[in-house]
């Protein structure tokens, strides 16, 4: 009778130990890329590492700040590092060149990216037909800031290299760029871009921060920052990624309801450029860009596919199958479905 107890009770511990072995995370320690963490296009990534989430999901995040989100795209790549926040396209080139690299969350579902012309230069360039031999700044070349500047310029009838593009970083030195004259135009981000029309130094042309911004541009949404993988990555570590995408969807939940003064304490003061008050404006600026469910729609991937077609004539858009540039399984179980 004993016996029959101990084994009675064996079996009942066994699917319970096995449960807590499916949940068990693969990969506790993951190191992710990002091309401007300061930047207010990657806000969800500082306020779920400082927010404390990822540690609640039992993840130690090692971030590494590259120059542009090119730069992280390619440490992804190359190996080092698991995973990246960065833009949406970056998913579909990389099935054109047949890395299966996905998103399963999106963070923001306008780019959030300004084209601005330097004071002096706003006689003369009124609109991205008229940036034919400007010196234009973009946070990296490869990057959502160059390639959105390439799109409206291809737009307006001109070519990607009747223009120079210099790299000016994402914080003080794109902000400096400006003021010393290096540049005669910038597409970049908040805080940078609310820095500089604090110091009147800019004339904005664009302004995809805003729902109104956007659609003028793209005619709808137009995904930005999402948190992407290799595919291989995602299906060895598939309780690693459910932590990372729990994460980011809880922050997303806390930005949709916190105050511009909560989202500053929040943020190291490095980022405030010298100005709390700057900072806060320039998240109010910002705030409709920030995605509310983390999902991304067929229509806003088509949006995508469009930049870079745009963009680029040769990409290749008819390989390109849009279904397996996001996963949102991982979002579904985010959401408790």
């Amino acid at each position: 009778m004993k016996m029959r107890a101990l084994l009675l009770a064996a079996s009942l511990l066994i699917p319970a130990f096995g449960a807590a072995q499916a949940n068990e995370i693969e990969k506790p320690n993951l190191t992710l890329g990002v091309g401007g963490k300061p930047l207010l296009y990657y806000l969800p990534l500082t306020l779920a590492e400082r927010l404390g989430y990822f540690k609640e999901e039992g993840l130690n995040v090692e971030i590494n700040d590259f120059g542009g989100g090119s730069k992280s795209l390619q440490a992804l790549i190359g190996g080092s590092v698991d995973a990246v926040t960065g833009a949406y396209e970056h998913t579909i080139r990389m099935q054109e060149k047949k890395q299966d690299v996905r998103a399963v969350i999106d963070l923001g579902r306008y780019p959030g990216i300004v084209v601005a012309v330097r004071k002096d230069k706003a006689g003369t360039i009124k609109s991205a037909a008229d940036l034919k031999g400007a010196k234009i700044g973009v946070t990296a070349p490869g990057s959502s800031t160059y390639i959105l500047v390439q799109y409206l310029m291809k737009k307006a009838g001109l070519n990607p290299d009747d223009a120079s593009f210099i790299g000016v970083g994402s914080g003080a030195s794109a902000v400096a760029a400006m003021q010393n004259g290096e540049i005669d135009a910038i597409s970049h981000l908040d805080p940078v871009i609310s820095k500089l029309q604090d110091l009147d130094a800019i004339e904005v042309l664009v302004d995809t921060r805003t729902t109104e911004g956007t659609q003028k541009v793209f005619g709808g949404m137009n995904p930005a920052a999402v948190l992407y993988l290799k595919e291989s990555f995602i299906k060895e570590n598939p309780n690693t990624v459910q932590a990372l995408t729990n994460a980011f969807y809880k922050t997303l939940k806390w930005l949709e309801t916190a105050t511009p003064e909560q989202v500053a304490a929040a943020v190291p003061e490095e980022y405030w450029l010298g100005d709390k008050a700057l900072y806060i404006k320039a998240f109010n600026a910002t705030r409709q860009a920030y995605s509310t469910d983390g999902n991304i729609n067929e229509a806003s991937m088509k949006s995508a596919l469009s930049l870079l077609t745009t963009t680029d004539p040769s990409f290749g858009a008819s390989s390109i199958d849009l279904s397996k540039t996001f996963d949102g399984s991982f979002l579904a179980k985010a959401k408790g479905q």
